[in-house]
């Protein structure tokens, strides 16, 4: 993922753009940037996979001038991307993931276009939607083409001699939120960017809304559509407990998802709950709270070296961060019986390898896992997560189980099914643990407290938005 902010202000805008772009650190690790319009445009662009985004950019601050800016923490390539146009000079920033870009770029290409900025992948996405943008009768009429070309999900902000344009897209997988103070209006990914800075939210966007905000406040551009498929990882994993998307809390989330957990696991006796650092911790919270179990932290967290093993896109960073970061304290494990609450079981290794056999290593005397969510199914077609079938435990266990890839997976999406109680019987096996019982689909549903039809659970389930 990646996280944007942009704000609009009476006078020189760079802290509080500096501080609320830092506050979405948690969803990006390979670069961060900063664009702010004064009497001209300023931009910079740094490599953050070894740096934290307030570190690269603090001695920077006093480079920028102006009172309108945009920054993000990017996991979607170099940005914000600078594009002439002419609509004039604009700077835009995004979250989301194209799944045509290949297509889109060739015909941008055939049609005499270019692109400057280029990844291991391919086309810079961000630069595309850019080119998309450019070549609308309008800013406004740029972002409907773009949402109406792409295949996935593209929320943005762009810096204009106008004000900063903000859309979500489409489908409102990827959250945009507009808050405003006395002295300045801002638009975040993230609303925990919002307290310490002293903005209070104004707006939850809507899917596919285009608003326009300058000092002075916001303006709608273009209404929202009616259909909505927020992603729901956004409580389970990948938001941070101080957010709220669509007014709905993600530690409550969390917490409620623990309590379910605890609900169907009436059958087991534990001495401790756990969960692991940082997103599992709610979910233990929510476990022991309605278990009656004490909640103990055999695993702790490495705080200020290591950030998320699940952002970094390659495997070998991954689990370098995830041997590095988890410390385990024995005194604490020793001959004790112990539920480790986990978001999600996404790939398995990590959970195998550094955290179930570090508890194992440490003298725990039996180990049950519970993920927050069902077993992810599909790869993300809305985000830049995981991206191919071959990375998802699950379907490992299902290919094993079958001697090949099953035609029809409806068995293995059903918790009732004798197939989907040998697949977490193999999930279990493979990571090592005495039990594993996932949440099931209709518990996370219910955690989250909007309707079904509201959520995608594309990764789950494989049924989404076209």
């Amino acid at each position: 993922m990646s996280g944007i902010f942009a704000v609009a202000a009476r006078g020189e805008c760079a802290e509080i753009l500096l501080y609320g772009t830092d506050y979405h650190s948690h969803l990006g690790t390979q670069y961060g940037g900063m664009a702010v319009l004064g009497e001209r445009f300023s931009r910079q662009i740094h490599s953050i996979a070894n740096n934290q985004f307030k570190g690269k950019f603090l001695d920077e601050v006093r480079h920028f001038h102006g009172n309108r800016g945009i920054g993000v923490v990017s996991g979607l390539g170099e940005q914000p991307i600078f594009i002439n146009s002419r609509h004039g000079p604009f700077c835009l920033a995004a979250n989301g993931f194209i799944g045509n870009a290949d297509e889109l770029a060739a015909r941008v290409l055939a049609e005499g276009g270019s692109f400057s900025e280029m990844t291991h992948d391919g086309v810079n996405q961000t630069e595309l939607a850019a080119k998309l943008v450019a070549a609308g009768d309008s800013i406004v009429d740029g972002i409907k083409g773009l949402f109406a070309a792409i295949h996935g999900s593209c929320s943005l902000v762009i810096l204009h001699r106008n004000g900063v344009y903000a859309a979500r897209d489409r489908f409102g997988s990827t959250p945009l939120v507009v808050g405003r103070r006395t002295d300045a209006w801002a638009v975040t990914t993230e609303t925990s960017a919002f307290p310490n800075l002293g903005f209070s939210i104004a707006k939850f966007l809507d899917p596919g809304e285009v608003v326009l905000v300058t000092e002075h406040g916001m303006q709608v551009c273009t209404a929202g559509g009616p259909r909505e498929q927020v992603c729901s990882f956004l409580w389970i994993y990948t938001g941070f407990p101080a957010s709220s998307y669509d007014g709905v809390n993600t530690e409550i989330v969390r917490e409620r998802c623990g309590r379910a957990l605890a609900r169907r696991d009436r059958d087991i006796e534990v001495d401790l709950v756990s969960g692991i650092p940082d997103s599992g911790l709610a979910h233990a919270q929510g476990y022991a709270m309605e278990s009656g179990k004490p909640l103990r932290r055999p695993l702790v967290k490495y705080t200020p070296g290591y950030g998320r093993s699940y952002t970094p896109p390659s495997q070998q960073m991954r689990d370098l961060i995830a041997t590095m970061k988890l410390i385990p304290i024995r005194e604490v494990i020793e001959s004790n019986r112990i539920v480790v609450c986990e978001d999600s079981i996404v790939r398995g290794t990590q959970l195998k390898n550094f955290t179930v056999n570090k508890l194992w290593e440490n003298g725990a005397r039996e180990i049950h896992v519970r993920p927050a969510c069902p077993p992810l199914m599909f790869p993300c077609r809305y985000n830049v997560s995981t991206r191919t079938v071959d990375e998802l435990v699950a379907r490992r266990a299902i290919r094993a189980l079958e001697s090949r890839d099953p035609d029809d997976l409806s068995p293995y999406l059903d918790h009732r099914t004798e197939q989907y109680a040998r697949m977490v019987d193999w999930i279990c096996r493979d990571i090592g643990a005495t039990t594993l019982r996932y949440q099931t689909l209709d518990d996370m549903v219910e955690a989250i407290g909007l309707p079904r039809e509201r959520l995608c659970t594309w990764c789950w389930t494989g049924c989404g938005c076209d």
